[in-house]
């Protein structure tokens, strides 16, 4: 946990990423990731400097397995407010579009989902648990699907939104 804590820390030192007063939404898709960077952050509001306060949001897509009951059990353990929200994802994205390759739509549906429940909670930035490779594969297919060289920034502010992604 104090290594993980250190390159967090960095990160957030460096770009920037924490102000005094931020409330910030951390996307639990349930994944290492994402649960990572939920206790990682718990840990670093012990002692930073600026004084932050966190919530888990977690975007229930509506498939039958879908179970939040372990992600609100690790939130209640360390202490942090979980949200789940329900939404309609598998019904517009399977039953209604019927897409072919779902998984463009999806997020992106997820991505606007969870910025409306971070608007609606009162949080100004929003922390997803992005690592190497979700950056080379954005790398990967924006190169062989777009035409261009591009990921995504550490930081990105969304203008409608007024929210700024970590």
């Amino acid at each position: 946990m104090q290594k993980m804590l250190s390159y967090v820390r960095k990160a957030i030192d460096d770009y920037n990423m924490i102000e005094d007063g931020d409330k910030i939404a951390v996307g639990l898709s349930g994944g290492k990731d994402s649960i990572c960077l939920l206790m990682t952050l718990k840990a670093l509001q012990r002692f930073y400097s600026k004084k932050f306060d966190i919530i888990a949001v977690s975007i229930n897509p509506g498939f039958d397995f879908f179970n939040s009951d372990f992600l609100r059990k690790t939130c209640e353990e360390i202490g942090v407010d979980f949200v789940e929200e329900k939404t309609h994802i598998k019904e517009i994205v399977f039953d209604i579009r019927k897409e072919q390759n779902p998984c463009s739509l999806c997020a992106n549906l997820r991505r606007g989902i969870l910025n409306s429940v971070a608007i609606r909670e009162g949080c100004n930035k929003i922390a997803l648990g992005h690592n190497e490779d979700d950056v080379l594969e954005t790398f990967f297919l924006n190169l062989l699907y777009g035409g261009n060289i591009a990921t995504f920034a550490p930081v990105s502010y969304m203008n409608r939104s007024r929210n700024y992604f970590n």
